[in-house]
């Protein structure tokens, strides 16, 4: 099996499903964290692992105020894998992870996974 753990700071909302367009455009904030997230799954290879591959998105936050839904933020994080990558999100499972409380910086810590 192989496995692949990122940890990346969470830019905020900017990345929810809900405000990373502006219009037809990806807002600049939000194609720099996806970027960034190419750039450190790039080096796993994702594209020759097994389908389908299961992303699971796990953070760390101030308070519950400032963390997110993890679920909307899908969208940003398996459209990222899939530029890097070029494996269609229809072959990514999304499953939520862990939400922790109390840290001073927030971060975003994104396991994938292929069977």
């Amino acid at each position: 099996m192989n496995k692949v753990r990122v940890q990346i700071d969470y830019p905020g909302s900017v990345i929810s499903v809900n405000h990373y367009k502006n219009g037809y455009y990806t807002k600049p904030e939000t194609r720099n964290f996806m970027e960034e997230l190419g750039w450190l799954i790039k080096m796993s290879h994702v594209e020759n692992w097994k389908r389908p591959l299961s992303v699971t998105c796990s953070g760390r936050f101030k308070d519950a105020r400032s963390a997110p839904d993890l679920s909307n933020l899908s969208k940003v994080i398996l459209d990222a894998i899939q530029e890097v990558s070029g494996v269609n999100d229809r072959d990514m499972r999304w499953h939520d992870g862990e939400r922790t409380l109390g840290e001073a910086k927030p971060v975003l810590i994104i396991t994938i996974s292929g069977v």
